[in-house]
């Protein structure tokens, strides 16, 4: 897994894309890491390090690409997914951008995860690569002015923060709040939407914010100070290994807030379960996506065909592992732009319709949410419903906490 994966995909027959090529003394030419047979799509992961549970994203999403060209092509081409291991180490994330862009020669980089992202952009766009749907601090990536070669996926974090404050505003007016956070720019955009959520009665409501930095042990002095302060509403910014630390020493504590979780880390197998299913009865969280758990959508196709892959393709992960969710589904706007691209595989194509997208109803959304970006706006999915645990699947909330679209 260090050394990275290579895989080879085919998207479907529904989703087929032409060739590109242009004829030059009996030859053809084609765009970076495209040729007459491939597209070579490079891409960052911690399948190692304090994030690995992150890592279950890349492995789904080359589970599916290996599906994909199981059902035979886009047009005789095949993608060579390139993914390797970053540890969630910024600077391994530059060591090995730079092998896929100048050794692999990659076509674009897509779907990274962590803050890595930050800081390979600007190296990518010097050099016009497609950044594309990578998964790191959303409204930092959401910046075409200065990075028009950069393009994230998820809602922001600020989006996450705002609505979970909006929900404590209107159920829990004298809330005491404690924040736990991951001390960069991933906690801090949280942070940031939860504050603004709050409006003015945020340094009334919010008894204490702890940071915790990603190379700690652990946060359980950090859940055992917001227990002493009497905190009982805790928003837990964290990322998975350290979300799961914090619910399980509350329950070892006996100490009962109600509990927010970023949706970064809402995995029932990979968070909930290590905490302590017992421990997470109540948590809110928040989604834009179906979860195939949920039995509202036990008849819905998109379930059924997640279920369907899953058990040929990816038999040894759990349904509730929402990060294999995750991989299947931030895979769709990749193959929908292949498919948009037409004939033209160039990486100008590639990225011109990536930022315009309108009303794109990918598999898997929630209904009422839709991708749509333009040059000036490069935040896909603008929307997030607030979820609830009930001890073995995450419910949706009433309609009416339907998230608002994320504010610039």
């Amino acid at each position: 897994m260090k050394r990275g994966i290579h895989f080879l995909l085919v998207p479907t027959v529904a989703w087929v894309v032409g060739v590109t090529a242009t004829s030059v003394v009996g030859q053809k030419n084609y765009p970076p890491g495209i040729t007459e047979t491939e597209i070579k799509i490079g891409q960052t992961m911690p399948y190692s390090g304090p994030a690995s549970a992150w890592g279950t994203i890349g492995l789904a999403e080359t589970a599916l690409f290996k599906m994909i060209n199981d059902q035979g092509g886009i047009h005789g081409r095949k993608i060579n997914l390139i993914t390797l291991d970053d540890a969630f180490s910024p600077p391994k994330t530059v060591e090995q951008t730079r092998r896929l862009v100048e050794d692999d020669d990659v076509a674009v980089i897509f779907g990274s995860v962590g803050l890595g992202n930050i800081a390979v952009r600007r190296y990518l766009n010097d050099r016009r690569i497609p950044q594309l749907f990578v998964l790191g601090p959303p409204q930092q990536l959401d910046d075409p002015l200065h990075f028009p070669w950069t393009i994230g996926i998820q809602p922001t974090f600020y989006l996450d923060g705002l609505i979970h404050a909006r929900h404590i505003l209107a159920q829990r007016s004298d809330a005491r709040i404690g924040i736990l956070y991951e001390n960069d720019d991933y906690g801090k955009e949280h942070v940031r939407g939860f504050k603004a959520g709050l409006g003015d009665k945020a340094v009334k409501l919010i008894i204490k914010e702890l940071p915790y930095e990603i190379s700690d042990p652990t946060v359980d002095s950090q859940i055992v100070a917001l227990k002493d302060l009497g905190v009982d509403t805790f928003y837990n910014v964290a990322a998975p290994k350290f979300a799961a630390q914090a619910i399980r020493k509350a329950g070892e504590l006996g100490w009962k807030p109600l509990q927010f979780l970023t949706y970064t880390s809402q995995s029932i197998s990979a968070v909930l379960e290590p905490a302590g299913l017992q421990n997470s009865i109540g948590i809110i969280s928040a989604t834009a996506a179906k979860d195939p758990s949920d039995t509202r959508w036990k008849d819905d196709p998109y379930t059924k065909e997640f279920l369907d892959w899953k058990r040929r393709y990816y038999p040894s992960g759990s349904v509730t592992d929402i990060f294999i969710l995750a991989g299947y589904f931030f895979s769709q706007p990749l193959i929908y732009v292949l498919k948009q691209c037409g004939d033209d595989l160039s990486r100008e194509r590639i990225m011109y319709e990536a930022t315009h997208l309108h009303d794109v109803a990918v598999p898997g959304l929630l209904p009422g949410i839709t991708l749509n970006t333009s040059p000036t706006d490069y935040q896909p999915i603008k929307g997030l419903r607030e979820t609830r645990f009930n001890g073995k699947t995450w419910e949706l909330l009433n309609a009416e906490n339907e998230g608002p679209t994320t504010p610039k």
